[in-house]
């Protein structure tokens, strides 16, 4: 039985989410690279990719064997914790799964914010993001992290109890990203209860392994990287997530 191919790139938050799910459950799997936005070959907008994920996003997910195929991070991470079993990141209690499906929906245009407003305009000049734009990103993160503090996390380690779900760890690759050991885009010193989060998030398995690109890339708060530098963070991130797998027998 063939792996299966999860296509993106390290430095990609999503992507990262999906890997660190499939290490943390020592889940072999293939990372093919893949250029974001770009039509060519390896390219998310190539017609090749478009067969198996039409939104032309990175990751997605491609089962050899069956030649089944999706997109978007949170269906990957719902689809592998059903198949596997891994109730304990999605349970199958119906109204705790529609709680954190309901995060699920609430992340893209908030959490996910962080990645918008303040990480993309630096390494993804191409996108041209306005700066109105920029602006209601910060805003959103910012009612997003206020959120985190005083409902999530004022009286539990995490975002939906006492174990970590698909929930945290698609939220901590968007907001940990932007911590002073990363590329340093943010002050969490007035969020204690996001703060002490992030710190046991750090903890878990194969967290540095999953975040080497962005230790290679480096504080981005005073200047933007340059594409060489993110392509060496990428590849260097690529080498890390092989050692690992390698480390599991995968």
């Amino acid at each position: 039985m063939a792996n299966m191919k999860i296509y993106g790139v390290p430095f990609s938050q999503p992507v990262r989410a999906v890997l660190w799910l499939l290490l943390m459950k020592r889940q072999a799997f293939e990372l093919v690279m893949v250029n974001p936005g770009s039509s060519g070959e390896n390219g998310s907008r190539h017609p090749d990719y478009l067969k198996m994920n039409p939104a032309g996003t990175i990751p997605c997910l491609l089962e050899p064997d069956t030649g089944f195929s999706v997109g978007e991070s949170h269906a990957i991470m719902t689809y592998l914790a059903d198949k596997y079993g891994w109730s304990d990141v999605y349970p199958e209690v119906l109204q705790m799964r529609a709680k954190m499906n309901a995060y699920l929906h609430y992340h893209h245009r908030n959490v996910r914010e962080a990645s918008t407003g303040l990480i993309a305009p630096k390494i993804r000049k191409d996108l041209n993001i306005p700066e109105v734009m920029q602006q209601a990103s910060h805003r959103n993160l910012g009612g997003a992290l206020k959120a985190l503090e005083t409902l999530y996390l004022d009286d539990q380690p995490y975002l939906f109890g006492d174990a970590v779900s698909i929930c945290d760890l698609s939220a901590y690759v968007e907001i940990g990203q932007l911590q002073p050991r990363f590329t340093n885009t943010y002050d969490f010193s007035e969020l204690p209860n996001v703060s002490a989060w992030l710190d046991r998030m750090q903890q878990l398995p194969f967290h540095d392994e999953v975040h080497v690109c962005l230790i290679e890339m480096g504080d981005i708060s005073q200047e933007a990287p340059s594409m060489d530098v993110i392509r060496n963070a990428n590849i260097s991130g690529l080498k890390a997530l092989k050692a690992a797998l390698e480390s599991l027998g995968a």
